[in-house]
């Protein structure tokens, strides 16, 4: 009998292909935003650029760096109030071979100019067949605005995490942009009310998903199960808002021991999709909001059959002190959707859950990225996993249209 992937047709040839939506890309913080756009009482405690001589490492899961170190190598350092954020070149590889990128200090000269400038971040995008592109932070401000959110001085974060959102909705996704690169704003994780405030200023902007923390607790705010963000999840279903989560957004990642390199931190990241995941069902935050979507970024989809099967054991059980009236795989299925960039895996196994959830992303411009070749890398994927036309096209760009209801820039199937 011949299997179900054959009976649908064959894989497309990498032509054939859709252009991309890429769901995970980062841009590196232009260097004189808030020098610019802050009051000059505030400036000398803003983000700046300071150039140093730096040594990095990595050790125990985090990174590491000395300043001014008389053997280091020259760095762009980000000054935030008492912050201190050296560059490093793993923050914007694309284009460098892999076997030349290490963790080492850099400069903004150091990168492609698509990195940090909108022209040229079109061109790469053109180059790497990405029709549209949501972008995360990169250096200081992280996956979620931690950057802000750390700061003590919490009218100064405001003013200036407002400054980014401005300039990301305005000028990184207007002019040019518009239609090719899709806002994705920051909140302020420190109180849930502002944070509501921001979203519904954001979408009248025309601003439609928001950076989350994959575990707020982690980072000393509340946790899902606490109510406290019930405000902010009642405005981004109100304004239909897409809560994204990128693997790191916690502040940490995984590791073993503090002797683990890299590579172990690496190899196990999609475990704090799986938490997350976790905490979205049981906290009842999805079954208390039920339009609200959620995606989570570079964190792939393999994992997602067991643990769906693993949290519908629990629940059917009635074991874990949780009741709710549907099971966890019936509130995420058409809810939750997951990022691939190198997943066989996670491809092959679709069927065992929904090939409408799975998003697609280049990375552009880190480390684990696929630019210039995501088309090549995406049809060796989809052909290896046996994906038909129907299924390349959702997973490139059908599913991220829908997740982020991205009709409202003009991006169409």
């Amino acid at each position: 009998m011949a299997s179900q992937d054959a009976m649908q047709g064959p894989t497309p040839a990498e032509s054939e292909l859709p252009d991309i939506i890429s769901v995970d890309d980062h841009i590196m913080e232009p260097q004189d935003l808030w020098q610019r756009e802050l009051p000059a009482s505030l400036r000398d405690r803003g983000p700046k650029v300071s150039r140093e001589r730096v040594k990095l490492e990595f050790k125990g899961g985090h990174y590491g760096f000395e300043r001014n170190a008389p053997d280091g190598d020259w760095c762009d350092v980000w000054l935030f109030d008492d912050l201190a954020v050296p560059t490093g070149l793993l923050h914007g590889p694309a284009g460098i071979p892999r076997s030349q990128q290490r963790n080492v200090p850099a400069t903004y000269d150091d990168f492609r100019p698509g990195t940090w400038d909108q022209k040229a971040r079109l061109e790469d995008m053109a180059i790497n067949h990405v029709s549209a592109s949501i972008n995360y932070p990169n250096i200081f401000p992280r996956f979620a605005g931690q950057g802000f959110a750390e700061r003590q001085d919490k009218q100064l974060a405001m003013t200036c995490l407002r400054i980014y959102n401005d300039w990301m909705i305005d000028e990184w996704c207007g002019g040019a942009g518009k239609g090719r690169l899709v806002p994705l704003t920051l909140i302020p994780l420190w109180d849930a009310r502002l944070a509501a405030e921001e979203v519904r200023r954001c979408a009248a902007k025309g601003s439609y998903a928001i950076a989350f923390s994959e575990n707020p607790a982690r980072l000393g705010f509340a946790s899902l199960y606490s109510g406290e963000w019930d405000a902010l999840w009642g405005v981004c279903q109100e304004t239909d808002t897409t809560v994204s989560m990128h693997i790191g957004s916690s502040s940490s990642m995984p590791t073993t021991c503090p002797e683990a390199p890299l590579a172990t931190s690496m190899s196990l990241y999609a475990q704090n999709a799986q938490a997350s995941l976790a905490d979205w069902v049981f906290s009842k935050t999805l079954s208390r909001f039920p339009t609200l979507k959620i995606a989570f970024a570079e964190s792939q989809a393999g994992w997602l059959p067991f643990q769906l099967e693993r949290m519908d054991s629990v629940w059917r059980d009635g074991v874990g002190g949780v009741e709710m009236p549907t099971s966890p795989s019936e509130q995420v299925i058409g809810r939750v959707w997951n990022c691939v960039f190198d997943d066989l895996h996670g491809l092959r196994s679709r069927h065992e859950y929904s090939v409408d959830m799975i998003l697609f992303e280049t990375d552009y411009p880190h480390s684990d990225g696929t630019f210039p070749h995501s088309r090549k890398i995406a049809h060796e994927l989809f052909s290896r996993a046996g994906m038909n036309a129907e299924e390349c096209r959702k997973v490139l760009r059908t599913n991220a249209i829908a997740c982020y209801g991205l009709e409202r820039f003009g991006i169409r199937e």
